[in-house]
């Protein structure tokens, strides 16, 4: 196995956290300080020069030209491979949201992004299945790192868990960041969970330093942000501005978004599966990361369709094909450059839908939406919409069944012929905690609280127990994923992060 925490890789690490890590402390505290001052949402007047002025992000370099699909997953040695060899234009390289940290995982994840790198990854698998890398191109590779929010408590520097966000990037910057140049392409990144164009600030800083340090150009890193808190949704202009000279684009984050939603905007979400992109409130939300984008360089990506296609039901896929095609002709027709998927039998679909929309050309970024007008009050306007005991259901057997496995490893889970990850089990429980602080009325009458909740969990248990059979369950986490469940749907307070409390139940 390749040995990644060696020594000069170590501490280039822990020279990133001794520089960077007290200015990342002080950036969380400032965002618990915007939620607790209680001031409505708006864009900034301190930063209306940067907003109105004309600039534009740095050129993208060719292998970014083209994302038109970009497949998503974890770094898991066979979803590695299957990713780049799906015929994506990107493979998202999750550390994140689809991962879970366990320190085993984190250095696997590198191990195995070391060798996709070079091309000689493969696996061979217990049903005796050999698996390896196609001939010819592949998709580009950009790192998802974890958010500022989280630490690797693995990881000690004078005596603190470092910072996550630094480890992943650090680790994957100093093995590979070189090589990726030799071989035509460079060291890019997803960015997670930002709040403000001060943290976007803090990446550039890393990312010059890091650069510097390694006797690598300025620029070379390349950085696409992913807009899925709603802070960050009145900072795109900031955020990219930030990072012009690494930027290539932004992300519409939808579950995230979601998410952020509930903790920062005193509005009740309805029913989880009503709140679709053609909702005002986040039609508002993508099109102004489309028209920013374009107007800065940049590219606009899409969402991602979630659904995992059944080779036993050609209903279900029928359905979610239909869904997932008209999902993606939306993003296309608004001016959108890709999209995400998150299963390689969805490539083609994507892909045939921005080829009709983009042809020859790579992406749309010429096209101009001057026709958006968007203003604070278009983006906090919340649709209202039926709050029903399904919905209910669903958010606590999905944040059950994910919480579950995520504690046994797995941070992308199938669920219900969906690929959830620590976003859906976000939305899950924040909605349930939402509804009980505002003693919600389900469409049966019945109000929303801790006693209901309990008993849904209960039927929603027992349900599972029997689909997957008595051995299975006790061999599960169940137990201690129901416990975890309630302590961040029942508490008083919003729990900021699920994966913070959860970070605490795995090694």
């Amino acid at each position: 196995m390749i040995e990644v925490l060696t020594p000069e890789a170590r501490q280039f690490v822990v020279d990133l956290q001794r520089r960077f890590g007290g200015r990342r402390t002080e950036l969380l505290a400032r965002r618990a300080q915007r939620r607790a001052s209680g001031r409505p949402l708006d864009f900034l007047p301190e930063t209306r020069q940067v907003r109105e002025a004309e600039w534009r992000v740095a050129p993208a370099p060719a292998d970014l030209t083209d994302r038109r699909v970009e497949i998503t997953g974890p770094t898991e040695r066979k979803m590695t491979i299957n990713a780049l060899n799906s015929g994506a234009k990107v493979w998202l390289a999750d550390l994140e949201d689809a991962n879970t940290p366990h320190w085993s995982n984190v250095i696997a994840g590198q191990v195995n992004l070391y060798e996709a790198v070079r091309r000689t990854i493969s696996y061979d698998a217990p049903d005796g299945r050999h698996y390896a890398l196609n001939d010819g191109p592949l998709p580009t590779i950009v790192v998802r790192p974890r958010g500022w929010h989280l630490d690797e408590r693995h990881f000690q520097v004078d005596g603190a868990p470092a910072a996550a966000a630094l480890v992943d990037f650090g680790l994957y910057f100093f093995h590979n960041a070189r090589e990726q140049l030799n071989r035509g392409s460079g060291p890019y990144f997803y960015l997670p969970k930002m709040e403000s164009h001060l943290e976007a600030r803090l990446w550039n800083d890393v990312f010059n330093h890091a650069q510097d340090a390694l006797g690598i150009p300025r620029g070379t890193i390349r950085a696409t942000v992913l807009i899925e808190t709603i802070p960050a949704a009145f900072e795109m202009d900031e955020i990219l501005y930030e990072l012009r000279e690494h930027a290539s684009g932004l992300n519409a984050g939808r579950w995230d978004y979601l998410f952020s939603i509930i903790k920062n905007v005193p509005a009740v979400l309805p029913d989880r599966g009503s709140v679709t992109m053609t909702a005002p409130f986040m039609r508002a939300y993508t099109e102004l990361l489309v028209a920013t984008c374009h107007r800065r360089g940049a590219f606009a990506m899409g969402g991602m369709a979630a659904f995992i296609p059944s080779r036993r039901d050609p209903e279900i896929n029928e359905v979610a094909l239909a869904k997932v095609r008209e999902d993606k002709e939306r993003e296309a027709a608004d001016g959108f450059d890709g999209s995400w998927v998150a299963h390689p039998d969805l490539v083609p679909v994507c892909r045939e839908v921005f080829d009709r929309v983009l042809g020859d050309r790579p992406n749309q970024v010429e096209r101009q939406r001057d026709d958006v007008r968007v203003d604070a009050a278009a983006l906090l306007e919340i649709t209202p919409g039926p709050m029903t005991e399904a919905g209910l259901r669903t958010n606590v057997s999905v944040g059950l069944q994910y919480i579950e496995s995520w504690l046994r490893g797995n941070g992308a889970a199938a669920i219900n012929n969906l690929m959830e990850d620590a976003a859906t089990a976000e939305i899950s429980r924040s909605q349930i905690w939402q509804w009980l602080r505002h003693g919600v009325r389900l469409d049966t009458g019945e109000q929303v609280t801790a006693d209901l909740v309990r008993r849904i969990e209960d039927e929603e248990l027992a349900k599972i127990r029997e689909r997957i059979g008595d051995a299975a369950f006790a061999a599960g986490r169940f137990d201690d994923a129901r416990k975890l469940f309630e302590r961040v749907t029942l508490a008083d307070e919003l729990v900021e992060f699920l994966t913070l409390p959860a970070y605490e139940l795995i090694d």
